[in-house]
């Protein structure tokens, strides 16, 4: 059976008015983002924050990625905001079962985002209780950081044991590997400035699409 992949346009942005307008931009050629939110703590780098986005229309389904510590506290912003899941960082929080409860009390999906070094030990128990498990290619924090080739390995090793779940994959995603990336047993492939950073975002997110799904031809 042909495994479905899709590619999901990744906004991170510092400020609310060029939020505003990518997700504008996103609506022009997908129904479906993820809203990257950084607090500065967890990685080094700021975002907008999940009370930004109260000051704007989000008007497609999204999920939020939360590279914070703490993202408890942001739960019910997020939940009013609309967001459709929450992923957070295994290695954020100090206990995924209660940060999981947290999630889906709220009635949102829970997706758990892997750093590149972080074994699959970790987090293994907790993979049932999951939606989806995204694995960070990149050390996580900022547009256009250094692809890790190494992860491709570990989510083909995760793939073995857990066949059905969804597995996606964010960071350093380009033309030129997102077919081995597609061929590594991922379901959703995250990407961001080989979108946003190109002269048509809606015609890169085309070609990306197209790529990864001949690589499963």
């Amino acid at each position: 059976m042909a495994r479905n992949i899709r590619v999901i346009p990744a906004i991170l942005t510092d400020n609310t008015a060029t939020l505003e307008k990518l997700v504008r931009q996103t609506k022009s050629f997908t129904n479906y983002a993820q809203l990257d939110m950084m607090d500065g703590h967890f990685v080094p780098s700021h975002s907008f924050l999940p009370e930004d986005l109260a000051k704007i229309k989000i008007d497609i389904e999204w999920e939020a990625h939360l590279m914070m510590l703490q993202p408890e506290d942001h739960l019910q912003t997020l939940k009013k905001a609309g967001a459709r899941k929450i992923i957070f960082h295994v290695e954020a929080v100090a206990s995924l079962s209660k940060e999981i409860s947290l999630i889906k009390a709220l009635g949102m999906k829970v997706g758990l985002a892997i750093n590149p070094e972080t074994p699959i030990s970790m987090f293994k128990d907790f993979v049932s209780e999951a939606d989806s498990i995204l694995f960070m290619a990149v050390h996580p924090g900022f547009y256009g950081a250094k692809f890790l080739p190494e992860v491709l390995g570990k989510i083909k090793e995760f793939r073995k044991t857990w066949f059905k779940t969804v597995i996606g994959l964010d960071g350093g995603v380009k033309e030129n590997n997102i077919a081995d990336i597609a061929r590594s047993g991922v379901n959703e492939i995250c990407v961001g400035s080989a979108i946003f950073l190109q002269p048509d975002p809606g015609t890169a997110h085309h070609k990306l699409t197209e790529l990864a799904q001949a690589a499963l031809a």
